[in-house]
């Protein structure tokens, strides 16, 4: 399974890349707007940091709007992954630069037809947000079942981002299921390492340790 980052914050990137927990890197308007700085630059010093994927979403709505932002994004470096909305006019941009070698990743997806749309247009990736799910009282990985399910039924090379995680629940869960990635916040990823006994057990170590002669 491969961690994606889901952040615009370069630190917190730099510090995730330490660990060796960053595989890629997924961005959206909201995460670029907390860090004050424009949006090219963000995006131009994420792809200096991390040799993987990295998400730049559009925020045109129609489909002329997607295509020019998504080949001016392109040009950014090779490993620039458009994220395009889940709409119609998303599809139809989807079909266009499937035919012209860019990457695209199907964002904001809450049902299975929806990622089996996005596999048919031809995106690189389709991103269930779980988390979203969650909050209204639906199971959010149910969603991401129904979509692999499908995805090994049609052979579909579309990989399966889960987004939207919000615990390590999120993240053991998608690794049970069989997703391809996990996009996760530094908080998250920090977690997974986590656990009482661990902490306890290194506490009592170093307490023997003490009583060692030196």
């Amino acid at each position: 399974m491969k961690f994606f980052m889901d952040t615009a914050d370069v630190s917190e990137i730099r510090e995730g890349m330490s660990i060796g927990m960053v595989d890629g890197v997924t961005t959206n308007p909201s995460l670029v707007s907390q860090t004050g700085r424009t949006f090219r630059d963000v995006i131009e010093e994420i792809c200096t940091i991390v040799n993987g994927p990295i998400n730049a979403e559009v925020v045109s709505t129609d489909t002329e709007g997607m295509l020019k932002e998504a080949r001016s994004l392109s040009e950014i470096h090779p490993n620039i992954v458009v994220k395009i909305p889940m709409t119609q006019s998303g599809m139809q941009a989807v079909r266009v630069l499937s035919t012209e070698g860019i990457k695209t990743n199907v964002t904001l997806v809450f049902s299975p037809t929806q990622a089996l749309v996005a596999a048919k247009a031809g995106a690189a990736y389709v991103s269930p947000f779980v988390g979203r799910l969650d909050d209204i009282s639906k199971v959010g990985m149910e969603l991401v079942e129904q979509i692999d399910t499908i995805y090994q039924n049609y052979a579909f090379e579309t990989e399966i981002i889960v987004a939207s995680v919000r615990n390590p629940l999120h993240v053991l869960e998608a690794a049970m299921i069989g997703a391809d990635i996990a996009t996760i916040p530094l908080k998250v990823m920090k977690q997974l390492m986590e656990h009482p006994l661990t902490t306890s057990g290194l506490a009592q170590f170093l307490k023997d340790w003490e009583k060692v002669p030196k």
